[in-house]
């Protein structure tokens, strides 16, 4: 698995290598020093998931995922930060972010790079207890609105919690194909672009 690491402080990157690296299977294929930095190279590198801070003089770590992901939609970026903020929080899941984690959690790190690379969506425990807040969810949806099925609607759910599509396939007893195409549908009838749009939305328009 290929990683890219993006931070203005050299020490920071040399860190989180030397922590990621203890993975036999990762390796960090590219350090950059700020978010411009990150988008010049990502074509090059071409890496499985983009570690970036999010504070930098540059270009900062949330202009540069939305960047990234014009230059490639499938692309997986980490937000790591030692900022817990409402507004970094909120731009994280708007720009498409695939996590957001606080630095004091770098020791879970390995796990969430892991995650992430395998299509899950990870924040960090604090964040996730702040989404309900954050997010102005309303009352009046109707999943019959949206020709959701009840099958559709527990996968929803489950998507929100953060599962993985082989861990839906085994709660729903479906193969792991089924679970890919029926998602597909969803992001189709929802007009979103991927999960983490689906959990926001999940948590914007569905649970209260």
């Amino acid at each position: 698995m290929r990683i890219m690491i993006v931070d203005d402080d050299p020490l920071v990157n040399q860190s989180l290598k030397i922590i990621l690296e203890q993975e036999e299977d990762i390796e960090v294929a590219s350090m950059c020093g700020s978010g411009r930095e990150a988008i010049e190279a990502y074509p090059e590198v071409k890496p499985d998931v983009v570690l970036s801070d999010i504070r930098m003089e540059d270009t900062d770590g949330l202009d540069a995922t939305a960047e990234i992901l014009k230059l490639d939609p499938q692309a997986k970026v980490i937000l790591l930060t030692t900022f817990l903020d409402d507004e970094y929080i909120n731009r994280a899941l708007k720009v498409g972010a695939k996590g957001y984690i606080l630095k004091q959690d770098c020791a879970s790190l390995a796990t969430a790079v892991h995650a992430v690379a395998e299509g899950q969506t990870v924040f960090g425990g604090k964040i996730v207890e702040r989404l309900p807040d954050l997010l102005n969810r309303s009352e009046s949806f109707r999943w019959e609105d949206f020709d959701i099925t009840p099958k559709e609607r527990e996968l929803v759910e489950l998507v929100a919690e953060g599962l993985s599509n082989k861990e839906i396939a085994q709660k729903m007893f479906l193969g792991e194909g089924t679970v890919r195409n029926m998602i597909s549908s969803v992001l189709s009838k929802l007009d979103l672009r991927d999960r983490t749009q689906l959990a926001c939305f999940y948590y914007q328009r569905i649970k209260i």
